[in-house]
This record gives structure tokens, C-alpha cells and sequence, in this order.
């Protein structure tokens, strides 16, 4: 996603014109960035190295996905092994002591053993949770190509308007030495493409387009930080505080 916008942010910084080059498909940069590594295609160069570029981040990708699976649960593996290990070390030396030291440790040494630590179950939890992640990458990065398609449907919707209202139903009805009927029909025909576009593209598309980017935001891009699995939030209130003492008095 950092690519992404980095590759958006210089197409945009970048003069097309001045350097006399068709601007490139960040589409097909990005199809090609997962589909054939190591190759740009002409109609996707950015700058000079995007090859070589391109390619480390996709194997660094690669590696992050066996690293996200892998680190954890080896991680608390070897914490529970510390632990058991140093749980023995202090029962051998108790042990070294006197009986009655050793009994009495024991009995206190109980209700602190940890709980045995589960490898299958924590791989298999973590197993859950890339798969989950990686999924939810490829449905991100769909979900942006969708509207990029919605911006380029609305560009081929106006074109449309555009051929079959004014063109076609203003223009083509002028006729020379018509100049009333002329002008009473683009007249008609330009009121009518108004709103035509007006309604269509800058009121319900454009709030098609605002509702994607908003769940982009908040239910793909932001599900990558927060998950809402905490306690529940709860504002700072003196009422509250009061209602509850009130509450304990009673009681």
C-alpha cells in the first residue's frame, strides 16, 4: 500500500507533457507488480530501477508472510521453555536445602505453574490470522482497483452523454439557414445533458465514489491497525461517578 501511494503521489508530481511521455497505467503497474516480478510493462514506467525495485518489495512481501506466521508462536514457544526452565532451576535448588525448605517450596510453587503452553494451538491460531491478513490484502488492494474502474466508468458515462444529448439530439438537428430550430434545440439539448450530468455524475456517482472511499478507510485500510478487541471505551463522567456511589451508599 506504501508503493501504491508513492507511485499515485509522483505520477500526479510528475510533468507528462513537458517531458513529452504518455503518462503511465498505474492499473497495469500494479497487476504486473504481482503477476510478473521483475518486469514493467511500457505502458507502467515510473523511473529508471522501478524493475529492480519492484522486485525486492515483492520478495520482501513474500518473507513477511512466513515472518508474520512463524514469529509469534516460536516466540512463546521459547518464552515457556524459559519459564519451565527456570521453574526447574529454583526446585533444584530448594532441593540442595533442607527438607523442610523443600516441602514448604513445594507448596508454594504450585499455585504459580504457568499454564502448559500449546504449540499446535497457537500455530494453528496464528495460521488463522495470516491467512485472514494476506486475504484481506488482495481484497484492499481489489477494493482500489474497483474504484479506480468506477472513476474511468464515470469518464466513459459523460463521453456517452455527451455523443447522445448534444451531439446527436443538438447538432445534428441544425441544418443551414434553421437557426431558430437550431438554437431551440440546443437549447433543449444542453438543459437536458445539465441535467443529465448534474444528477448522474456529480450527485450520484459522486456519492457512489464517496462511499468507497470511506469504506476503504475505515473498514479496509483501518482494520490493518485497529481491531476493536479491547475494552470497550468508556468517556470520563462525573454523573456516572456520582450514580454509582449513590449506588454503593444504597447497597
Amino acid at each position: 500500500f506504501g508503493y501504491l501511494c508513492f507511485a499515485i503521489v509522483y505520477k500526479w508530481l510528475v510533468d507528462w507533457v513537458a517531458i513529452a511521455e504518455r503518462p503511465p497505467s498505474l492499473i497495469s503497474l500494479l497487476i504486473a507488480f504481482a503477476m510478473s516480478p521483475g518486469t514493467v510493462p511500457a505502458d507502467a514506467v515510473l523511473y529508471e530501477g522501478q524493475e529492480t525495485v519492484q522486485l525486492y518489495l515483492f520478495l520482501l512481501a513474500m518473507v513477511t508472510v512466513p515472518w508474520m506466521l512463524l514469529t509469534k508462536p516460536l516466540i512463546l514457544q521459547y518464552q515457556s521453555r524459559r519459564r519451565a526452565a527456570v521453574g526447574y532451576t529454583k526446585l533444584q535448588e530448594d532441593a540442595s536445602g533442607s527438607k523442610e525448605s523443600a516441602s514448604g517450596s513445594a507448596q508454594v510453587a504450585g499455585p504459580e505453574d504457568h499454564d502448559e503452553f500449546d504449540f499446535g494451538e497457537e500455530m494453528m491460531h496464528q495460521v488463522i490470522h495470516t491467512i485472514e491478513y494476506v486475504l484481506g490484502c488482495v481484497s484492499n488492494t481489489a477494493s482500489y482497483l474497483r474504484l479506480w474502474a468506477l472513476s474511468l466508468a464515470h469518464k466513459q458515462l459523460s463521453a456517452v452523454f455527451y455523443e447522445m444529448i448534444l451531439l446527436e439530439q443538438g447538432l445534428e438537428r441544425c441544418k443551414p439557414g434553421t437557426i431558430l430550430p437550431c438554437a431551440v434545440s440546443l437549447f433543449l439539448a444542453f438543459a437536458l445533458w445539465l441535467c443529465v450530468t448534474v444528477g448522474i455524475l456529480c450527485c450520484m456517482e459522486l456519492l457512489s465514489a464517496f462511499l468507497h472511499a470511506l469504506r476503504l478507510h475505515w473498514v479496509e485500510f483501518m482494520n490493518k491497525f485497529y481491531k476493536g478487541d479491547g475494552r470497550k471505551f468508556v468517556p470520563f463522567s462525573f454523573a456516572a461517578l456520582i450514580r454509582k456511589a449513590e449506588a454503593e451508599a444504597e447497597a
